[in-house]
């Protein structure tokens, strides 16, 4: 049974980014006899690894998927398996720092990293051009909640296609979310397979690193893509050999999340959608605007007589958490991130 009334406590917190409500309590976690086998994933997978990576691989619409500690350790480890293949580098300038780590990395090691106005393939055509017949490999985010915008997938694919070029997608935003076929009922499309399903593009060339660590709320990443480039990472990767695998518990966490997303997503992201949509009414009768995205981050657009730091400070004392960041250098700004009312399962939902 499904409780979308359960409480959350007194305060009004929209600082978390576990979108559909998934928080994993260790007593609805399927058990383990061991949290981990001691050795790294280049020698044996964790248990429950592979099958979560074929479910993962089904959901996102790829020959296969691979896990992963965290984004970090994939993208410093893919850009620079990549690099090998004597490739320039282009990131969108919308690109989370994550993704922009591992490029300085290949940076360092001589490769060319360009990087090219957001969503803009124009300049990004003429930036490969310039930079001679290298094979080309573009580093985007599916979705940026700082933009409120898709990348333009499908285009950058067609920008890198004569060099036989790669597309690496940052999904952490969009995995667990979007999906295919936008509807009145499912705003965010069905799902929850991420910016490949949502634009309903199926392509070897493109990779997908991501995050289940929002909307599926588990510690843990996930490389996918076709079977010879996620083989190829898998061959070569040195944290796969250094650095320890994610442990059984993570493991365990997106194993529910993903068995919770089969029975419940749907109305878990309706709901979601629901919630944003009013967040987004109450705004406007206060004569503010938010981004054009119905998306779970909402960055409030405020008049420039207001400092965000002082309205951030004030919030926060009548106990409304937000999050004050800065995009790109801009000047301060204030986010708050929505979800699904806490979701209560009884275990043999599950």
């Amino acid at each position: 049974m499904l409780d979308f009334n359960s409480q959350e406590g007194t305060s009004l917190d929209f600082t978390s980014a576990l979108y559909l409500g998934f928080t994993h309590e260790s007593g609805r976690l399927p058990g383990w006899d061991r949290l981990t086998l001691g050795k790294p994933a280049a020698l044996e997978s964790p248990p429950g690894a592979r099958e979560v990576e074929r479910e993962l691989a089904a959901l996102v619409g790829t020959e296969r998927a691979l896990l992963a500690p965290s984004t970090l350790h994939l993208f410093g480890d893919l850009l620079t398996v990549l690099a090998e293949r004597d490739a320039n580098f282009f990131v969108d300038d919308g690109a989370y720092p994550v993704a922009r780590w591992g490029a300085e990395r290949v940076a360092a090691a001589g490769r060319l990293v360009l990087n090219f106005p957001r969503h803009d393939p124009r300049a990004l055509s003429a930036a490969i051009a310039a930079a001679g017949r290298r094979m080309p490999v573009v580093v985007a985010d599916g979705f940026s909640p700082s933009g409120g915008m898709l990348a333009p997938i499908g285009e950058y694919l067609k920008c890198t296609a004569e060099l036989n070029g790669l597309v690496v997608i940052d999904d952490t935003q969009a995995l667990g979310l979007l999906g295919p076929g936008p509807s009145h009922w499912a705003p965010f499309g069905r799902s929850g397979g991420g910016s490949l399903r949502h634009a309903r593009i199926r392509s070897r060339r493109v990779l997908l690193a991501s995050s289940l660590a929002k909307a599926f709320g588990a510690p843990l990443a996930m490389l996918a893509g076709s079977e010879t480039l996620v083989t190829e990472f898998e061959r070569k990767s040195a944290t796969r050999v250094h650095c320890s695998p994610p442990s059984v518990a993570a493991i365990r966490a997106a194993e529910r999340a993903l068995a919770i997303n089969r029975r419940w997503g749907d109305a878990l992201r309706f709901r979601l959608a629901q919630r944003v949509s009013r967040f987004r009414c109450g705004i406007r009768r206060l004569g503010l605007e938010g981004p054009a995205e119905l998306f779970p981050v909402q960055v409030l657009r405020l008049p420039d007589a207001i400092d965000a730091m002082l309205a951030h400070q004030a919030l926060l004392d009548e106990g409304i958490r937000t999050v004050l960041h800065r995009a790109n250098g801009d000047r301060a700004r204030i986010s708050f991130v929505t979800r699904s009312r806490r979701a209560c399962l009884r275990p043999a939902a599950i």
